[in-house]
This record gives C-alpha cells, sequence and structure tokens, in this order.
C-alpha cells in the first residue's frame, strides 16, 4: 500500500486490525475520516489514497461506525464521489459539492439476538490485550504524528476494545500529584521525570521521551493517566518549562486538550507505553549480572582443574637427600 504524508502509521494498524481477536478496523475509519475532513483543500494523489483506505474498511465496520462516518462526510464538500456511492450518499443536484444523505435505519432491537451480542461483547472484553509489537506499533504511530493527528488518535481509542492499563490506587496518585506539582514549581525537570517514572512504572528512558516532547500531548496523556486535576496540569504547564509556560497558545491548546481527554484514552496509551518497553527490555536480557558471574565460575574451575592434587613433580633434593 502507497504510503501518505497525511495518513502516517495506518500500515502497522491495518497489520494489527487483520489479526484475530483485535479488530479496530472501526477506530481506523474514524481517524481516517477525521484526519481528512481537517483540511480544507486535497491533493489527487491524497483523495485516491483516501478512497483506497475508506473503501476496505466501510463494509468491514458495524452499523454505527458507517452512520458516523457517512454524517462527518456527508456534510464535507470535498468528498470523493466514489465514497459517498459507497455511503450509500445521495445528491439531489448534480453538484457534488452538497451531498444528502439518506436516512439512517434504526439500530436492531435489543431483543433481536441478545445472546450472540453478549459473546461478542465477552470476546472483545477478554481477547485484546496488547502484544509488545503492537503496543509498538500504537506509540511509534503517536509519536510520528502531528499534534491534530495526535488528538483524533487519543479521542478515537476510547471507542476501541483495546484492554486499558489498571487505573492507579488513589493513595498512589495523590502522592505523586503533590510530588509533581513541587517539582514543576521548582522548575526541576529531573525530579519531575523521575516521578513520572515510578508512578507510572515505565522506565526512565521513556518518562523523558514523554517530558521533553516539544508538542506536550504525550505529558497530557501521563498526567490524565494519574488523574491530576486540571487546575494542577495548567499549573505544571505554566512552571515546569520557561518555553510552555510563556506560550499562552500552547498553554491553552494543551489545558483544552486535557480537559476533553478521557481517563480510558490515558490508559490504553499507557499500556501502549509499557508494552513497547517489553521489547525492549527482551533485547537486552543476555547481559544480566548473573552472566559474569558464572563465566568467572567457569574460567575458575577450568584454572584449579589443571593441577590436581599429588600429581605434581616430586622437588628435587641434593646429593645427600637433604
Amino acid at each position: 500500500m502507497i504510503r501518505s504524508p497525511l495518513f502516517p502509521g495506518f500500515d502497522g494498524l491495518l497489520t494489527l486490525s487483520r489479526r484475530e481477536g483485535v479488530d479496530i478496523r472501526p477506530t481506523l475509519l474514524r481517524v481516517l475520516t477525521d484526519l481528512y475532513v481537517q483540511a480544507s483543500a486535497h491533493s489527487s494523489d491524497e483523495a485516491r489514497q483516501f478512497i483506497e483506505l475508506t473503501s476496505r474498511l466501510i463494509d468491514e465496520v458495524d452499523d454505527a461506525t458507517r452512520a458516523a462516518v457517512r454524517a462527518r462526510l456527508a456534510v464535507y464538500p470535498g468528498t470523493p464521489d466514489e465514497v459517498l456511492r459507497k455511503l450509500g450518499v445521495r445528491t439531489a443536484h448534480p453538484d457534488p459539492a452538497a451531498p444528502l444523505a439518506d436516512g439512517i435505519s434504526a439500530p436492531p432491537s435489543a431483543s433481536a439476538a441478545p445472546g450472540a451480542l453478549s459473546d461478542v461483547r465477552a470476546r472483545a472484553t477478554n481477547n485484546l490485550a496488547m502484544q509488545p509489537k503492537d503496543a509498538a506499533e500504537i506509540q511509534e504511530m503517536f509519536l510520528r504524528a502531528s499534534g491534530s493527528e495526535r488528538i483524533s488518535i487519543l479521542h478515537s481509542l476510547a471507542d476501541t476494545p483495546l484492554k486499558a492499563a489498571p487505573r492507579i490506587p488513589d493513595k498512589l496518585t495523590k502522592r505523586a500529584i503533590e510530588t509533581l506539582e513541587m517539582a514543576a514549581f521548582a522548575a526541576d525537570v529531573e525530579n519531575f521525570t523521575l516521578e513520572v517514572s515510578e508512578s507510572l512504572i515505565m522506565p526512565a528512558r521513556l518518562a523523558a521521551q514523554i517530558v521533553d516532547d516539544t508538542g506536550g500531548e504525550p505529558l497530557a496523556v501521563a498526567m490524565r493517566a494519574l488523574a491530576m486535576p486540571s487546575p494542577v496540569f495548567q499549573r505544571v504547564l505554566l512552571f515546569l518549562k520557561a518555553e510552555v509556560g510563556t506560550s499562552v497558545h500552547m498553554v491553552y491548546r494543551l489545558s483544552r486538550l486535557y480537559d476533553r481527554l478521557s481517563e480510558r484514552s490515558a490508559l490504553i496509551m499507557l499500556a501502549a507505553w509499557r508494552g513497547a518497553t517489553a521489547t525492549t527490555r527482551a533485547k537486552f536480557r543476555p547481559t544480566l549480572y548473573d552472566d559474569e558471574r558464572q563465566r568467572a565460575r567457569t574460567a575458575g574451575n577450568a584454572t584449579r582443574s589443571m593441577v590436581q592434587p599429588g600429581t605434581s613433580p616430586p622437588a628435587r633434593t641434593g646429593t645427600d637427600g637433604s
């Protein structure tokens, strides 16, 4: 599939969506639609790739997702005609700039196959834990995305059946929030990063990447995972880093994102961060300290085995036998 700067990382997520037990195709279609309608105009290549991606997903998603996407694209003037026809949207005039959507069919009644619906939900709840490779793909896609694309990804994660990280106990979050706020007041980025690493149970390298990110979205996700109150998060933005605190636009943008960010989205992203580090730890497992000890023990045994007791040559004596 051809990659496009407009849709970064979708190859990896499409691969993930085809794996058994992990169906995030509805999320992919929603994110793809949100990214497309954010721009007022598109090149022919972008439109062609949008048609290619959505045509494969529209027939594979549920009715609710299809209806939500239809409502967004029906009022967007730049929607390709092929996608409109795929969604069943007709136009009142030859001009395709004003499409009119057909009536959305009513959802099936609750009495229709309640047992089958319960089974599907049970499987979606139990079988969608992220594997390390899948988590790494989501993390890479999020970090490479632009600010608007990150926001779309985070809002869409709330609707996925992916398993979120466990909520951090209130006792631990209260202590962590106090420590983080004091470190922010002192502009102590090092201790702030250390507390993020310890409270969210992630490597210090990843915590530093989250805190040092120039966009600020990863920091908002991390603080939402700790259930930090919104006023405290605003104070963190104002005092932790001068380049952020002196930018009214950035403080307002991140504060608005934080207020709209759901806890579930933050905990799913936290699960992806933790899962992505599992592959890194596995790569360096052979360098455990015990390996050096085992090698030293083996070398010592080999040295001692060269001279066995009673096998040393007899000592020389003089002619008188002394």
